[in-house]
């Protein structure tokens, strides 16, 4: 199982997803990321283990001008049951040149005529 967490508001962003996430980590516990946005900027954390290695990881790599500015992001803890728990594989996943994040639950079974589709707009 997994958990996921949203926010869109005026608060710190990223306070209420990590808080959201130590929350949910009974859910999964291989693996958890963070995509946060701030103005234009995006800025994605993931990293495997515990949450706490996750709040650890932002506190140390994302800018504090991201951390304490962005208003909006999401947020994923994962147990892996389709590929092995590494940062890879860990959410959000990133797409449109890093543009885009996004956080899904469970396996995409039709992962293959969605990407024909979304490769021929």
């Amino acid at each position: 199982m997994c958990g996921i967490v949203g926010y869109i508001g005026k608060r710190c962003a990223a306070e209420i997803l990590l808080n959201g996430l130590r929350r949910l980590e009974y859910r999964g516990y291989d693996s958890a990321g963070v995509a946060l946005i701030a103005e234009t900027r995006l800025e994605v954390v993931k990293q495997t283990g515990k949450v706490s290695a996750l709040e650890r990881r932002v506190a140390d790599e994302v800018p504090e001008a991201v951390r304490t500015g962005a208003t909006a992001g999401i947020a994923h803890t994962r147990w892996a049951t389709h590929g092995p728990p590494t940062e890879g594989n860990a959410h959000p996943h990133l797409g449109d040149g890093g543009r885009l994040a996004l956080v899904h639950n469970g396996i995409i079974e039709n992962y293959v005529s969605l990407r024909r589709q979304l490769e021929a707009r």
